[in-house]
């Protein structure tokens, strides 16, 4: 049986589930079917898994291949960030706004531009990942300009008072601000790519920010900076996007304006512009190029749901 058969199947057993959700989501489900299926940007991905939900659960979701599932255990890389930017949202407190210095941490302006997280593998703490080479060293020149790394909140979980802990520690410290009831956890203690989790985790998450349920409901495109032209350093991101708190804006003039955090190993999640559904394109494969292909892939799916045809 090939992998689009099976993934026919799939939807047909959700179908099934779909009655009670009217028409009208049927035919939003059955038009990103089609385009995970069918699209080339899509298909160039190989297997992948698919979800979109709103605040209450899932809508509809599907499969490509048998490789992943909701349940899939896999590294998120920096789809990390946007768990660390809603746990300081709530660590620093219901009533307080982040401060010009804190924001800079957030929106990758403080300088720390250095990391190398490859040095850290065998590091134990996040202190510890600082210490090796130059990922502890700020770039004067950068200070103040978009520049892409890790190093940022690494600097920031020192400057918490959290560079010692472990990633067992950083799991508990985070996961008991977001919700100790979503499995994501840290295979290191990097608060910038070092967690661990299922789609299904990760859209408990997401949902809870749709719910109100945590703060960064509220701070989705804070404080918007750009990350091209003249006070923009470094952006992998091939789209002139802008960011906020530990996410994207996709904001480019092709965009949609949602919020996203993209996985270096194509992990893509996102939060539609209107704050009312989130997707997932799930995935886990060494490229330097896999992030950007699930985005693509996933502004199509997040495209079929809207229009629904």
């Amino acid at each position: 049986m090939n992998r689009f058969r099976r993934l026919s199947i799939a939807v047909a057993v959700l179908g099934c589930g779909l009655g009670a959700l009217g028409a009208d989501a049927a035919d939003r489900s059955q038009a990103v079917t089609a385009v995970a299926q069918g699209d080339p940007d899509c298909r160039k991905l190989g297997d992948f898994y698919w979800e979109i939900g709103d605040a209450k659960g899932v809508l509809a979701s599907g499969a490509v291949g048998t490789e992943y599932s909701a349940s899939s255990e896999m590294k998120i890389a920096s789809a990390s960030k946007f768990v660390w930017g809603a746990y300081f949202l709530e660590k620093i407190g219901r009533n307080n706004k982040p401060t010009a210095d804190q924001l800079s941490y957030l929106e990758m302006r403080s300088g720390y531009t250095k990391l190398n997280p490859f040095k850290c593998l065998f590091s134990k703490t996040g202190d510890e990942c600082l210490s090796k080479g130059e990922n502890g060293e700020r770039v004067s020149a950068d200070v103040g300009r978009f520049s892409y790394s890790g190093g940022h909140d690494q600097k920031l979980l020192q400057v918490l008072g959290l560079g010692r802990l472990n990633a067992a520690e950083l799991t508990s410290e985070v996961m008991g601000y977001i919700g100790r009831d979503i499995n994501l956890s840290y295979a290191q203690a990097q608060p910038a790519g070092g967690m661990k989790g299922t789609p299904a985790a990760y859209g408990q998450f997401l949902r809870k920010i749709l719910s109100g349920q945590l703060r960064m409901h509220d701070f989705l495109g804070y404080a918007p900076v750009a990350t091209q032209g003249g006070n923009a350093a470094f952006s992998p991101a091939p789209w002139p996007w802008h960011y906020s708190i530990n996410h994207w804006i996709e904001d480019d003039p092709q965009g949609d304006g949602a919020f996203s955090s993209p996985g270096l190993m194509g992990f893509y999640p996102w939060i539609s512009a209107d704050k009312t559904t989130y997707g997932i394109v799930a995935r886990q494969k060494l490229s330097k190029t896999a992030y950007v292909e699930s985005a693509v892939c996933g502004r199509k799916l997040r495209q079929a749901w809207m229009r629904g045809q």
